[in-house]
């Protein structure tokens, strides 16, 4: 519990991706990506339940080894790679209060794809959610410039034209505002947002700039680009710190 709300760690880790099998399977410093967010949770002693939404038997042991719960197994109509994630989250929420018989304030999803993130990073997320009283907070990262929506181009027919015709007028870098993207390292919802609006973003949305370069696994290319960060030291946290 913090500052009086009861707090509510989802980790969604199905079995089906594609990218990479088994991804929330594969060690990373030897330890599989579900577990390291498990140690970061071991970390958050706010957190009054912890949970793993899967499909897979070994997943869910994986979890439960590095100290999550699997009180459910998530079932086949939500499995699938189009998803949502406010259908799993919300099913989440809904089952542990069953289970639980009680009521929890705030859900935080923790993705297994973003090994590298820090502690500090969902409490201030969470906090931040509390005291603003928002909908929701999602953490960010800056986006590179040259992929600034502005410089994007699309193909029609025969045909290259800007995404936006505004991007015609950019000449410089210093010309662009800049944009944002959503990393992954941690969402915090409140349960209003996730139930009555049933959304995970809401009306009233705030956020946390990470300003390390998070890794986010999608693919093979990123897996074997978070191992290298973690070879040479150069990652922005070693996995679970």
């Amino acid at each position: 519990m913090l500052n009086g709300y009861k707090i509510l760690v989802v980790v969604p880790a199905r079995g089906g991706s594609k990218g990479v099998k088994l991804k929330n399977l594969r060690p990373l410093g030897g330890v599989p990506l579900v577990g390291l967010v498990g140690r970061v949770v071991q970390q958050l002693d706010y957190v009054d339940r912890a949970v793993v939404s899967t499909d897979h038997p070994e997943i869910a042991a994986a979890a439960v080894k590095y100290g999550l719960k699997a009180p459910f197994m998530r079932p086949e109509t939500l499995s699938g790679d189009r998803i949502a994630d406010w259908d799993v989250l919300n099913h989440a929420l809904l089952t542990c209060e069953d289970m639980d018989h009680c009521r929890y304030d705030v859900v935080v999803m923790l993705q297994p794809t973003s090994p590298f993130r820090r502690p500090e990073s969902v409490t201030k997320t969470v906090v931040r959610l509390i005291e603003g009283a928002y909908d929701a907070v999602w953490t960010v990262s800056e986006t590179d410039s040259k992929a600034h929506p502005l410089k994007q181009l699309v193909l029609n027919g025969d045909r290259l034209d800007y995404y936006d015709p505004a991007g015609a007028a950019i000449i410089a870098r210093q010309q662009l505002n800049p944009v944002y993207h959503r990393n992954g390292v941690a969402y915090a919802i409140s349960r209003e947002c996730l139930v009555d609006k049933k959304s995970i973003k809401g009306t009233k949305t705030s956020y946390v700039v990470i300003d390390d370069l998070p890794v986010n696994i999608d693919t093979e290319l990123d897996f074997k680009y978070a191992e290298f960060m973690l070879q040479q030291d150069v990652s922005p946290g070693k996995p679970g710190d």
